[in-house]
């Protein structure tokens, strides 16, 4: 996912975006014991996707306190 795309959700999108990405990720992880993934690059992609999603709703966070 693109920064673009993070930055242009709201923050229920985003929340929403987050636990999909987060449920997908156990089930990977679950499914990782029994034969290994097509697509290893799908960890990495998913954490980072994550990070920068949470990053943005703190600085959603950060902007509306320094707004009131």
């Amino acid at each position: 996912m693109k920064n673009y795309e993070i930055a242009a959700m709201s923050r229920k999108e985003l929340l929403e975006k987050i636990d999909e990405l987060e449920n997908r990720l156990a089930d990977i992880n679950f499914h990782k014991a029994i034969e290994p993934p097509q697509n290893p690059m799908v960890f990495r992609n998913s954490k980072r996707d994550i990070a920068r999603m949470k990053t943005r709703i703190r600085q959603m966070e950060l902007q509306e306190s320094s707004d009131a």
